[in-house]
């Protein structure tokens, strides 16, 4: 016999009943929410499955999933998740510069990383004095080593 309540379904059992969740009860912006909060306390795996919740219908989700990944040093994640960022919202500047910032840390791709903060620059240019701290590395890090 099954009891249905609102959006639980509890299966009586032998031992505990279960309690089976048919619809997430927190919305996107929710998730995002709480994968922040998880962010700020350390706990970036936890962080990570809110974020991939929050993707599911909000694109900025992805470049939160890059940030994270960037921090636990997983690099080719971050690198996937700023991708899929851009590819789900073409105007993000924020994921344009967070990429540029992976390569200069990697000192890889560095022409493309200044293609991608000056795009940064242009879609936002109210954050021009952030992004323009990563040109400027960007730049700086070209010149030595040529």
């Amino acid at each position: 016999m099954y009891f249905v309540f609102g959006v639980f379904i509890l299966i009586p059992s032998c031992t505990f009943p279960r309690i089976i969740i048919l619809e997430d009860p927190l919305s996107p912006e929710e998730h995002l929410n709480l994968g922040v909060a998880y962010e700020k306390r350390g706990e970036l795996d936890n962080a990570i499955e809110e974020y991939c919740l929050a993707a599911r219908k909000l694109p900025i989700g992805f470049l939160y999933l890059g940030n994270a990944h960037f921090q636990k040093k997983e690099l080719e994640k971050a690198e996937k998740y700023y991708r899929r960022a851009l590819r789900e919202d073409p105007n993000n500047a924020d994921a344009y510069n967070n990429l540029a910032w992976l390569y200069y840390t990697k000192r890889e791709n560095l022409e493309e990383a200044e293609s991608l903060t000056l795009k940064a620059m242009e879609l936002n240019p109210s954050k021009g004095d952030i992004y323009y701290d990563t040109l400027d590395k960007i730049r700086e890090l070209r010149k030595s080593i040529r």
